[in-house]
């Protein structure tokens, strides 16, 4: 089987650019615009991001998880306390998150601390998961070796049969985590590679706005 030709496999980009009037101040209010405009152009799943976390000595790991809120304390995801990124969250709370809307030509990377949300914000958002989502966050013990997938879907039998005609309490070791946005780069493609890149980086009077090189 021939292999592709990974050299010359790239996309052109010819979207109208991201100017500093067009930014504005906030860098907050520019994202939900971009959010929304992805929602519009019916990307799959535009709450998906890539979450990159590190342990003490600065190895990283990242995944795909899902952005379940925003505001201006900060962006949230859920999983589980004592999954990979959990126990790296433990030991080094920062974490970087990026989010590719392609057919927008856009992207948006985010840094910042993270720590976890009270107990309430992360019981009520567990109460509207699907039933099988919940069946799921009890049954499965993130991130550790099982010995199959029968083992799990044994587990899972028995997370139902306790869980039969009642409804399913969030696991202790499950809930959610809010990142403290500290900087927030805009990232719109351009012709020839010159990208647009505005980031915004968190100041005690508010933000500060400087332009990247592409």
């Amino acid at each position: 089987m021939e292999s592709p030709d990974l050299a010359r496999m790239r996309s052109e980009y010819a979207r109208d650019g991201l100017d500093e009037q067009a930014a504005g101040d906030d860098p907050l209010v520019l994202f939900d615009r971009w959010f929304d405009d992805a929602v519009t152009a019916g990307v799959h799943e535009p709450n998906a991001m890539a979450l990159a976390t590190a342990t003490p000595q600065g190895r990283p790991s990242s995944r795909i998880v899902l952005l379940k809120g925003l505001d201006d304390r900060g962006l949230v995801f859920f999983t589980g306390y004592e999954s990979r990124k959990g126990r790296e969250l433990s030991a080094n709370p920062w974490a970087a998150a990026t989010m590719l809307w392609h057919p927008l030509q856009r992207q948006v990377r985010i840094e910042g601390s993270v720590t976890r949300i009270p107990e309430e914000e992360s019981d009520a958002y567990f109460a509207v998961r699907p039933r099988g989502a919940q069946i799921g966050a009890v049954a499965s013990p993130q991130s550790q070796p099982i010995a199959d997938r029968r083992t799990l879907d044994q587990r899972v039998a028995e997370v139902e049969q306790a869980y039969a005609g009642r409804d399913i309490e969030r696991p202790v070791v499950w809930g959610g985590y809010r990142i403290a946005v500290d900087s927030i780069e805009f990232w719109q493609g351009r012709d020839g590679r010159l990208h647009d890149r505005l980031l915004f980086t968190r100041a005690p009077g508010g933000w500060t706005r400087e332009r990247l090189a592409p």
